[in-house]
């Protein structure tokens, strides 16, 4: 077991509320907003065919206004609860509720407005241009074929310029690197301007130049919107480093949670990713030094005896 005790009603919890008040929404809305309320309890999220659910019987309550990562090795479930908590995939059982509305109960349209999700895998069509393509993200404001309002049209600008793609707005989508595409596929989830974003796994496969880039808006937003941002994320590092809050998984189950400098242990490390690391507290946050792969799991007993 580890030293900290596990939610025995499997509900993982971000205990500390940002200290600096509702921040402007700049997302074209200056007037100050309240972080949203989201959270998921008793979730049972699986796939058609398979005969045992990936989550079976989770509960998650993401704190307001704050970075929640998902961390956890290739088939843990940390994409699979994303996708049960944005209703990409329906529960088979549990409630997912949004400001205290019950997810699935909204309109497709009056959930976009609130809940942005930015998925692994994003297909442009062919010849859009950047700008073209963050203007989508207006679309439950207005429509595909309805004419954008200066609304729109503000928020579309907010969200290029956060996403730092201003130079590319004339670009073709296709022309792009794939961290490049990234930023522009944030920026379109941004135009949403939504009191929840959702991404899964925003920085895979990007050089460092652009997953710092990534991770900056994800404060951004944090910071200065004051947006709930919920990230399943590979490294740790980057976890430790941006995240408020911490859900480990493991085989489908929450296995710990709560702030990365309690939740990165080395302990943690070797029970939920079987890795032998060290892990060292500094100035710019925990470091993390994987040394090697541990080929007998280690369980919460065996590391308190002996």
């Amino acid at each position: 077991m580890s030293d900290q005790q596990p939610s025995t009603s499997k509900q993982t919890r971000a205990t500390t509320q940002r200290q600096n008040g509702a921040a402007d929404n700049v997302l074209a809305d200056d007037t100050a907003i309240s972080p949203a309320e989201f959270s998921g309890t008793d979730l049972v999220v699986g796939y058609p065919g398979n005969d045992e659910p990936v989550i079976d019987g989770e509960s998650v309550t993401v704190s307001p206004g704050e970075v929640t990562a998902l961390i956890g090795p290739n088939g843990s479930g940390k994409s699979t609860l994303l996708k049960g908590l944005a209703d990409k995939i329906t529960p088979e059982s549990g409630t997912v509720l949004l400001d205290g509305d019950v997810i699935d109960s909204l309109g497709s349209k009056e959930l976009a407005r609130k809940l942005g999700i930015l998925s692994q895998q994003n297909v442009a069509p062919a010849g859009i241009s950047v700008e073209d393509l963050v203007e989508r993200g207006r679309y439950p404001y207005c429509g595909f074929f309805e004419s954008l309002t200066d609304d729109d049209r503000a928020a579309v600008e907010e969200a290029i310029e956060l996403a730092g793609v201003e130079h590319l707005r004339d670009r073709e989508v296709g022309s792009l690197s794939g961290g490049q595409k990234q930023l522009v596929w944030i920026a379109m989830a941004l135009a949403q301007n939504t009191d929840v974003v959702l991404l899964d796994e925003p920085t895979t496969f990007l050089d460092p130049h652009h997953q710092l880039e990534v991770m900056e808006i994800v404060e951004a937003l944090r910071d200065e919107n004051n947006i709930t941002v919920v990230v399943v994320l590979h490294d740790i590092v980057q976890a430790a480093r941006h995240a408020d809050y911490i859900v480990a998984l493991r085989d489908g189950s929450v296995y710990d949670c709560g702030p990365p400098e309690q939740i990165i242990t080395e302990q943690l490390l070797a029970e939920v990713f079987e890795i032998e690391a060290v892990v060292t507290e500094t100035e710019r946050g925990l470091q993390v030094e994987p040394l090697e792969p541990i080929n007998e799991p280690v369980s919460r007993d065996e590391e308190g005896t002996g």
